[in-house]
């Protein structure tokens, strides 16, 4: 399993949808976080050292979802 824990997950989606969901279900979508938390966070290093900063901003990592999916 990823480092999010179980009992966020389950939070998270108790407080969005009216479902159970198995410890296997949740293993996978901490896995699957965790993988795109990845993904973004090099985004937003790249981004960051483009720009000549050794600081990640917020922009860094919004622009994940303009530049950085396509």
């Amino acid at each position: 399993m990823g480092t999010i824990s179980r009992a966020s997950i389950k939070k998270l989606i108790k407080r969005h949808f009216d479902v159970k969901v198995t410890d296997g279900g949740i293993d996978e979508i901490a896995k699957m976080l965790e993988l795109e938390a990845v993904r973004i966070s090099d985004f937003a290093v790249r981004n960051a050292k483009k720009n000549k900063r050794d600081n990640v901003t917020r922009k860094d990592i919004s622009d994940y979802v303009i530049k950085g999916r396509a």
